[in-house]
């Protein structure tokens, strides 16, 4: 049932005002309070610099490096895949952690340097360079590595099901006879970190459209998916997957979907006036709440015509490189990574929070655009997010010039936690590759990461503890 414009405006001055609102944020602690009294800082202090040149930390945190590509090895022999992305955690074996990882590999096979191995019976299209992998990563140091899936597209972020099993999510629209692929591409499969017998012979939930994917979560209680999409010309789309009555999620049932089961729809957002919002960049506020309708996609499969472009641009609402999810406080965190000259307004990243029981979307954090993207401290470009259990959200930074992983408040506060510090430019013309895969393990006290190119995996460690949260 469609949320109605006059309900809407009846809740909204309600909804604004419910729990933490967010603030502004460009930089470590960048708000002070009405009497010019800065709040007490979120955060462990300021970054301390690595003498090894790989990764600094606060004081007292420490890291060790899990997987490295073309340095460490699978099971089978060959060298850790590249474009380490999206990453789990799942509970392992002997107080073991599970990660499944993905590897956003694309292009021509025979020229990435180090693709997904095509392990038997796990193949989607033998020509696609990308795929997961599983990590089996103990306390006592030792590290096992194995192919969840390969012969994939770009595997870019994707979601922890409730159920135990991963969904990874090609950012892709190719399709068979194009770029040497011999299937078409754009689709969400599922791994299971714990059965390899359950990924073999692995085919794509159709049923999940075939788009630019980015990440999905599961709403544990209502049993709907939400996808984001990255792409541009037009802006992608918040999509919101409805099973189809009498489904019952679980191990292998997303196998049995047909490829037209349940609905697929794309969010339409609008003021507490009734306003239809064209693009998430009008929100220059935080606080800002739209409530949301969906629209129904007529072609998921986009045979013909992508599924951005199957809408008018009065039928939904869009967004500038929408990004990571994460399922916690009862709804979706989504991230917006950036708005520039193309939209509407300019940003160097949202989150909002998805309320499925409101209805509602709601702006959690801001940053404004970045004047220099060298200067260490300023963040922007947001991609894979994670909640944290020591409260507010873990974000891995993809932006401009130096890259970190930082925190957020609930109140939208900021502070770093990690520094990239592997150059992979030259010294007249530092490049440091994007953050990504953030995660804790299941028992919070390690938190994982990634530094995508040239593709290494982090187990960091330290005195975590719960955030303030000022206002």
């Amino acid at each position: 049932m469609p949320l109605s414009r006059r309900e809407f405006t009846r809740q909204s001055a309600g909804v604004a005002l419910a729990g933490a609102v967010g603030a502004l944020a460009t930089a470590p602690g960048a708000l002070a309070d009405e009497d010019g009294e800065r709040d007490r800082e979120p955060g462990y202090g300021p970054l301390v610099p690595d003498p090894d040149g790989i990764l600094s930390l606060p004081a007292g945190f420490s890291y060790r490096i899990l997987t490295r590509t073309g340095v460490t090895r699978l099971e089978s022999g060959e060298f850790t895949p590249g474009k380490h992305d999206g990453t789990a955690t799942f509970e392992g074996p002997r107080g073991a952690t599970l990660l499944v990882v993905n590897h956003e590999l694309k292009g021509d096979r025979s020229q990435v340097a180090y693709p997904v191995p095509l392990a038997d019976g796990l193949v989607y299209d033998p020509a696609a360079p990308g795929g997961c992998t599983v990590v089996e990563s103990h306390r006592g140091g030792e590290v096992a590595q194995w192919v969840g899936i390969s012969g994939t597209v770009q595997n870019c972020a994707g979601g922890r099901t409730p159920w135990g099993t991963w969904l990874t999510c090609e950012e892709t629209e190719v399709r068979a006879g194009q770029s040497g692929m011999t299937k078409d591409h754009g689709y969400v499969f599922e791994v299971d970190p714990y059965d390899r017998r359950a990924n073999r012979a692995p085919e794509p939930v159709k049923a999940l459209g075939r788009f630019a994917h980015e990440a999905v979560v599961v709403d544990p209680k209502r049993a709907h998916l939400y996808l984001t999409e990255d792409a541009s010309g037009p802006n992608g789309l918040l999509y919101r997957w409805v099973p189809p009555h009498g489904f019952t999620h679980g191990r292998e049932q997303l196998r049995t979907l047909a490829d037209d089961a349940g609905v697929l729809q794309a969010a339409k957002c609008f003021d507490s006036g009734g306003r239809f919002v064209d693009d998430l960049s009008r929100a220059t506020k935080i606080g800002t709440v739209y409530g949301v309708d969906w629209a129904e996609v007529a072609d998921r499969d986009a045979r013909t015509v992508s599924v951005r472009k199957q809408f008018t641009d009065g039928e939904v609402t869009r967004g500038r490189k929408l990004e990571g999810m994460w399922w916690g406080d009862g709804g979706v965190y989504v991230v917006s990574s950036y708005a520039r000259e193309e939209s509407p307004a300019q940003h160097d990243g949202q989150v909002w929070f998805y309320d499925p029981r409101r209805r509602t979307l709601t702006l959690k954090v801001l940053l404004g655009v970045n004047p220099d993207a060298s200067r260490d401290g300023a963040f922007d470009g947001p991609d894979n997010i994670t909640v944290s259990p020591y409260g507010g959200l873990i974000i891995a930074e993809d932006g401009e010039g130096v890259q970190h992983l930082f925190g957020a408040t609930d109140s939208g506060r900021t502070y770093p936690i990690a520094r990239n510090e592997l150059n992979v430019g030259s010294e007249e013309e530092p490049d440091y590759s994007e953050f990504a895969g953030v995660v804790f393990s299941p028992d919070g006290r390690t938190l994982y990461a990634s530094i995508q190119s040239p593709g290494v995996m982090f187990a960091i460690t330290g005195p975590w503890r719960r955030q303030p949260n000022p206002h």
